[in-house]
């Protein structure tokens, strides 16, 4: 069984990126990430609408943390590290089977530059040789073909494809399940 610890927090460095903590400062990036529409139209979620929604998210995360339940990254560039552009987690961590869900966001000005491909080989790195990751699933809309591209140009495997599983705003969707191993 792995037995993750955060403490101190594993800032992550990689050509032009800070994988680092979120901070109550990092509110407003963490408020546009969490309600924009071009953002949420893949994962089933109503926007947040109160800057305490995004408050709330941040000390929601930083008990995850603090418990080692699970790790949130803030994506930052390099020559601005207090703008944060999206993030990355590991998330609903199966400790006994050595396994944990990777998500991630990205602001769309950002889209399409290499920045979540470099995001997302950093933090498997950390997953699988510090945390002693096995396995690391994605769980993403079948309609999200730039996140089936990036999952697969990062050596994940399409493991899964689930008919209609999610409901969301009366309709129902399809789920695609990626899994890469160590």
């Amino acid at each position: 069984m792995i037995q993750p610890n955060f403490t101190p927090f594993p800032e992550l460095v990689t050509e032009h990126l800070l994988l680092r903590q979120l901070m109550m400062t990092d509110t407003p990036g963490i408020f546009y990430l969490r309600s924009e529409p071009a953002i949420l139209q893949y994962i089933g979620k109503e926007p947040a609408a109160t800057i305490k929604e995004a408050e709330e998210f941040i000390e929601l995360i930083t008990n995850n943390i603090r418990n080692n339940d699970g790790i949130l990254w803030a994506i930052v560039l390099k020559e601005d590290p207090g703008n944060v552009i999206g993030t990355i987690c590991f998330w609903n961590l199966i400790k006994e089977h050595y396994r944990a869900e990777i998500g991630y966001a990205l602001a769309p000005a950002y889209w399409r530059k290499g920045i979540m491909k470099e995001a997302i080989l950093e933090v498997l790195e950390y997953g699988f040789t510090t945390m002693g990751l096995h396995s690391v699933e994605a769980r993403i809309s079948a309609r999200n073909i730039p996140s089936s591209a990036i999952l697969e140009s990062t050596g994940f495997v399409k493991e899964a494809h689930f008919k209609e599983d999610f409901f969301f705003r009366g309709k129902f969707g399809d789920t695609i399940v990626y899994s890469r191993f160590q």
